[in-house]
């Protein structure tokens, strides 16, 4: 049986078709207690929490791999919730950050989040798979109301990554959640090429056949207008961290093909594939 946690999101629920697509039997997701969001149809649900020690150590039981998601933006009741696993649950595979173990990672709030977060799990001493990833290109999803109601994507402009698809990265969750050759392994996932946010832009506007354009936001009238927003100023820090301290990167694996036997998909794939969302 393999838990697997975010599977609402946009990582997890393609961990939990990849799972069911090489047939394995039992995989509950896991879900908030009085959660309604989506849950795929049929998978199992476990209900608990990674804020609950408790009700997560519940539904662990009979476990033998999960899939970690760490939604959080400081590892606070991190160490409770990977003793729970530790008893409980096996393995784990760990959906980090390319940018752990990195320079960058003093400065960049989330590379240092995820660093911490994988200290902590080497230090559980529990068999553990580190799948460190580059950007994610379901992140894009956020510019589809600017993209309906403008055309114009308006935000700071990010140092260009290989943007790589979630469904990649599912795709080397289950074979290291189901192969234990891959224990105590990093692999780090990246798209096929590296591609800025502009590319992106113009990517997704081909895929729905509009003219789109990309306008930079100086990174201090993007902090004011998202904390005139509300959002809170941790979220805001970390949100706007990539702008202001990530260098230009050429980094490009082949780790997606050389464990899957498939090239990873290109962006303009992934905007193709996910057109409707912003249109």
């Amino acid at each position: 049986m393999i838990l697997v946690t975010g599977a609402t999101g946009n990582v997890g629920r393609h961990v939990l078709a990849q799972l069911r697509a090489m047939g394995v039997a039992d995989v509950p997701a896991l879900v908030r207690p009085g959660s309604t969001a989506f849950r795929p149809d049929g998978v199992e649900v476990a209900t608990g929490s990674l804020e609950d020690p408790d009700a997560l150590a519940a539904s662990l039981t009979e476990v033998q791999a999960v899939f970690l998601v760490w939604p959080f933006l400081t590892t606070d009741g991190a160490s409770a919730a990977l003793e729970a696993i530790g008893r409980h649950g096996g393995r784990l595979v760990y959906l980090s950050s390319v940018g752990a173990g990195g320079p960058e990672e003093r400065v960049d709030p989330i590379f240092k989040l995820h660093a911490d977060m994988e200290r902590l799990i080497e230090e559980s001493g529990l068999p553990r798979t580190v799948l460190r990833s580059d950007t994610i290109a379901s992140n894009t999803l956020a510019w589809a109301e600017q993209v309906r109601t403008s055309g114009v994507v308006r935000g700071p402009l990010t140092a260009p990554t290989a943007v790589i698809d979630p469904r990649d990265i599912a795709a080397v969750a289950a074979r290291a959640l189901t192969d234990d050759s891959h224990v105590d392994a990093t692999h780090l996932l990246t798209g096929p090429e590296v591609i800025s946010r502009p590319e992106q832009v113009r990517a997704i506007g081909a895929a729905v056949g509009r003219e789109l354009r990309f306008e930079e936001v100086p990174v201090p009238a993007a902090r004011r207008r998202m904390l005139a927003d509300g959002r809170p100023p941790a979220l805001v820090d970390a949100l706007l961290s990539a702008a202001e301290t990530r260098s230009a990167s050429t980094l490009v694996t082949s780790t997606v093909a050389d464990l899957t036997g498939e090239l990873p998909r290109t962006f303009q794939q992934w905007a193709r594939d996910h057109r409707e969302a912003f249109r």
